[in-house]
């Protein structure tokens, strides 16, 4: 019985991560894919449990042994996920969450054609702005190039199977985790998760 795969994306400054680990909070079957990356580490973040914090030519490496099932560069840093350790997981039956931007998830789609996608969208522009500025982590310049960004990256927004507008948290937590619950109970899920007891109702004695 595998798991599923649930890809998450937005504009910077959406709330995609407060979102997603609001919904690891509340849900304990479903793991985080901890992604690679080259940028360095922000106050508080921590190598191993945020990002996996490599040098660029350890990530390049790593990307020509084909140990990356998608990776891409964002801002001048470099990004990837650990294809082996989805592989591993999955085949548990864990749900796996990835936390990526839209060229990501355009590579997981080829790759996992059954990758579950949500867009994650910002109330307005205003907002947005107000949430790049208040988290104090870029300056002006950064700031600017990210909202400068959001265009190309709702352009993307068809290619995702559900979209949610984080405008309360609390709403926005429980429309993801209502997509998550029930992508367990698609049929092809429950035919092979319960097939002893639906042979039973099939074949009584």
């Amino acid at each position: 019985m595998s798991g599923n795969l649930f890809v998450i994306s937005a504009p910077s400054g959406a709330g995609k991560t407060s979102l997603v680990h609001a919904l690891l909070n509340i849900n304990p079957q479903i793991d985080l894919s901890v992604s690679y990356t080259t940028r360095e580490p922000r106050a508080g973040e921590q190598d191993g449990k945020d990002y996996h914090f490599v040098s660029r030519e350890k990530f390049l490496a790593m990307a020509t042994r084909g140990e990356f099932l998608e990776s891409a560069e964002v801002y001048g840093n470099l990004y990837g996920t650990s294809q082996t350790w989805i592989n591993l997981e999955n085949a548990k039956g864990r749900d796996i969450l990835l936390e990526i931007d839209w060229q990501g998830a355009e590579q997981v789609r080829r790759l996992f054609p059954e990758a579950i996608s949500i867009f994650i969208l910002p109330p307005s522009l205003d907002t947005l702005a107000q949430r790049l500025t208040s988290r104090g982590k870029d300056n002006a310049a950064v700031i600017a190039k990210r909202m400068a960004a959001v265009r190309e990256d709702v352009a993307h927004i068809g290619e995702f199977d559900y979209v949610i507008i984080n405008d309360n948290l609390n709403e926005a937590l429980r429309e993801l985790n209502a997509v998550v619950l029930a992508s367990k109970l698609h049929c092809a899920k429950q035919l092979t998760r319960h097939q002893t007891l639906i042979n039973q109702l099939q074949n009584p004695e």
